[in-house]
């Protein structure tokens, strides 16, 4: 196949998870950026470190933006009742799923290079592995609502689904406060935000090659668990006979 037939594809496919209008998307996230940049003028102690960057300012905007491409990967033909045509794409229906992921991915990495310019001159500078966390909290929040979509073969359920996961994560690590290493919002950078060197025994490790090793295992972690998560939810999905019973 031609690689101009296959960026078509992804560009159809954008469309069927986004809408003719998708590249307004990335500049959904700005509000929350300005609504940042407010509280730290209005209020100097709340200014946010390097060790913030990752969860605060790129992490949030970008996992909501990855929840609703990943609500509408499979949920959303449920919803639309055009699953069925997804099982006679040639060369299966996981072509086609594939291809709405691969869009949403370039279009989370196009929102997360805007935002990551405007964090460094309007906010701080910040550590180049802030980016791989942020993106990897909002791939995985992706994948996990594509999956609990394609569960509860609905949009609104595998939404709301995620949230709560969510929601549980945040209680976990007091929405920041705390950071466990198999967890996706796992941010090393606040332990040297905080003390300004790694070399702590308050953060819970003792030396930069613990916490080194805390961050590999991370994202070692965190890549599995998205690659099970994935498989589960194309298993679920290619249960035709349940997927489009009532549709």
């Amino acid at each position: 196949m031609k690689l101009a037939i296959d960026i078509e594809f992804i560009r159809h496919a954008m469309l069927v998870v986004a809408g003719h209008r998708f590249w307004i998307l990335p500049f959904s996230t700005l509000p929350w950026l300005a609504f940042q940049y407010y509280v730290t003028m209005d209020d100097p102690t709340k200014m946010i470190g390097p060790g913030s960057v990752q969860g605060t300012l790129l992490g949030v905007p970008l996992t909501g933006l990855g929840m609703f491409f990943g609500m509408r990967i499979i949920a959303g033909e449920v919803d639309d009742r055009s699953l069925e045509i997804a099982y006679t794409v040639p060369g299966g229906c996981e072509r086609l799923w594939f291809a709405k992921l691969f869009s949403a991915f370039l279009m989370l990495l196009f929102t997360e290079a805007m935002l990551a310019i405007l964090v460094y001159f309007f906010f701080t500078p910040f550590p180049p592995g802030a980016l791989y966390g942020a993106l990897q909290a909002s791939c995985f929040y992706m994948i996990l609502a594509m999956a609990l979509g394609a569960l509860f073969r609905s949009e609104t359920s595998g939404l709301i689904g995620t949230a709560a996961l969510l929601g549980l994560n945040g209680l976990l690590t007091g929405f920041g406060e705390n950071q466990l290493r198999f967890l996706p919002f796992f941010n090393p950078y606040v332990y040297l935000d905080a003390s300004g060197s790694s070399n702590v025994v308050d953060g819970g490790f003792t030396s930069p090659e613990e916490l080194l090793a805390w961050t590999i295992q991370n994202r070692i972690a965190m890549l599995l668990l998205m690659g099970a998560i994935l498989s589960l939810g194309f298993m679920r999905a290619n249960r035709r006979e349940i997927m489009l019973d009532g549709m």
